[in-house]
């Protein structure tokens, strides 16, 4: 059953033409950036309003309104006659206590819905259109069929490059917009598919240290095995209110923290919502969501990361270099200073997958451990010192010694840790990290060299062992892309903390490990910039 809070009795029915009222009542149910509304079928408000399952309703109180999309239910401990129930995303946005008195008739349509019909014709639409639209999404205007629709639309007839910039725009301006007051702001994004890569936690800290400005702000995980806002979380606190986290800019020049207590293009986390379970991520919405949530977050200069490889996001130059122009017309119609790197997307970097896994390889490279993964410090400096070229009083080329430097003095330990100290730190040994308590070995099927790594199996199968929700979860890796490996020799191991989810990873890794051996000359090749 689910669980719900008591509420007072409802008025009933309007008479006279006026809107039918009803006692709310706060439903326990997660229905991640829906509004959600339960009616009873027996409730005479239901039958004498006409409502039918899955309409849209418009729930108003004390001057407030928000639209929801109706659920009936038959079951009177989740919402009795009398009662109408809301979910809790739903509930916070009216602000007020349960049992409040509502009002609930049937809602208008969206105003922009004339715009997604012409889209969902494949007719092209102007920032006008746009604007309409995202406003409609951030308002919580549009029920998930319509939301479908819009992603399916704007991914089947691709938007042109003035509509990438339109939408762009348009998110930009539905959110807040921060400000910190300098005219150097630097941040640096990855566009995803490639398991460990924390290189964030690594290049801000060499960044602030050098003194520059770089108030990362992450979001979490929805479908990988861990954001760097879920990994950051394994060290410190990352819900901080926007207040605090200027504060720490400001002293530290730096911070790691999660992105939603900003308000930073909140049609975009709507949007990923939909995106997300479809396994669709156009380039148009992909360089919309990017840029509109760094031009939000108040940065003036922007490091790209877009690794290539056969089972990352991108899988060829060309794609790259197409999604590379696109990216920089946006920017700089957005006034956005931008450097796009093209990088190596063939195998996870670093050696785990998973929050407390990522924390401790992240750690070790800040430590300067031998035990530390090359291949993620290598990637890290790179970045920085691309990100460091961005100060004026740094020559051209010089930026990957000045990382370098930083970090093999412990400038940047140093400074990690102030960030750790300000945000609240949390105890962790990354020497002898806490994983999960169960786990198994995934061993090779014969002599030869590790000639493909896949990464979607891989994130695949941490997933299913529990990360990120279970931090201690995911998977450790012995052996890397070029490594030559013994038959029974471990390629990695799986960890988690539940036997459902370990019995879900081993079947995931019964399909296929994500491994293949072979000869030296099966190693796909790459043409990077590093």
């Amino acid at each position: 059953m689910n669980e719900v809070e008591t509420t007072t009795s409802a008025i009933g029915p309007g008479t006279g033409g006026e809107p039918s009222r009803l006692a709310l009542r706060r439903v326990l149910i997660d229905t991640y950036h829906e509004n959600v509304a339960y009616m009873h079928r027996d409730c005479e408000v239901y039958r004498a309003e006409g409502f039918k399952a899955l309409s849209k309703v418009e729930v108003r109180t004390n001057g407030h309104s928000i639209l929801a999309t109706l659920n009936v239910v038959d079951d009177a401990s989740i919402v009795a006659c009398g009662e109408l129930g809301l979910s809790k995303a739903a509930f916070e946005q009216l602000a007020v206590l349960n049992g409040h008195t509502v009002t609930v008739a049937q809602a208008e349509p969206p105003e922009s819905i004339g715009a997604l019909h012409r889209k969902l014709a494949g007719e092209r639409l102007g920032l006008d259109d746009f604007r309409a639209i995202v406003r409609d999404i951030t308002e919580h205007h549009y029920s998930k069929i319509e939301l479908t629709a819009f992603v399916v639309a704007a991914n089947r007839d691709e938007l042109d490059r003035e509509e990438v910039l339109f939408l762009t725009e348009a998110m930009v301006e539905a959110g807040h917009r921060l400000d910190w007051q300098e005219p150097l702001v630097v941040d640096k994004h990855c566009i995803g598919g490639i398991p460990g890569n924390r290189t964030s936690m690594l290049v801000v800290p060499i960044v602030a240290a050098h003194g520059m400005l770089c108030p990362k702000t992450s979001s979490r995980a929805i479908t990988s095995p861990a954001g760097t806002a879920d990994t950051m979380e394994v060290l410190a606190e990352v819900e901080l209110p926007v207040e605090q986290l200027q504060q720490i800019v400001h002293q530290h020049r730096g911070c790691l923290a999660w992105g939603g207590t900003a308000n930073l293009s909140p049609a975009d986390d709507v949007l990923i919502s939909v995106e997300r379970p479809l396994a669709l991520d156009s380039p148009g919405q992909m360089v919309a969501s990017i840029l509109s949530k760094k031009i939000a977050a108040g940065s003036s200069h922007l490091v790209l990361d877009i690794p290539i490889g056969p089972t990352a996001k991108v899988r060829s130059m060309p794609e790259a270099q197409r999604l590379r122009r696109l990216f920089e017309y946006v920017a700089r119609r957005m006034k956005l200073s931008l450097d796009v790197v093209i990088t190596d997307g063939r195998q996870p970097i670093g050696f785990g997958i998973g929050p407390v896994l990522e924390a401790r390889d992240v750690m070790r490279v800040l430590q300067n451990d031998p035990r530390a993964p090359m291949d993620l410090r290598q990637k890290a400096l790179r970045l920085a010192g691309r990100m460091l070229e961005a100060d004026p009083d740094v020559r051209g080329g010089d930026g990957f010694a000045i990382a370098r430097d930083i970090l093999d003095s412990g400038r940047a330990l140093k400074k990690m840790n102030d960030l750790i100290e300000a945000q609240g730190s949390r105890h962790f040994d990354h020497g002898h990290p806490q994983l999960g308590r169960l786990s198994f070995e995934i061993r090779a099927h014969g002599t030869g060299v590790v000639s493909g790594i896949d990464n979607l199996q891989l994130a695949r199968i941490a997933r299913f062992a529990g990360a990120p929700k279970v931090k201690e979860a995911g998977v450790d890796l012995c052996a890397k892309l070029g490594d030559e490996v013994q038959d029974g020799d471990v390629l990695y191991r799986v960890h988690a903390s539940y036997p459902a989810d370990l019995e879900f990873a081993r079947q995931a890794c019964a399909r296929s490990s994500g491994y293949r051996i072979g000869r030296a000359e099966d190693v796909p090749h790459v043409f990077v910039e590093f």
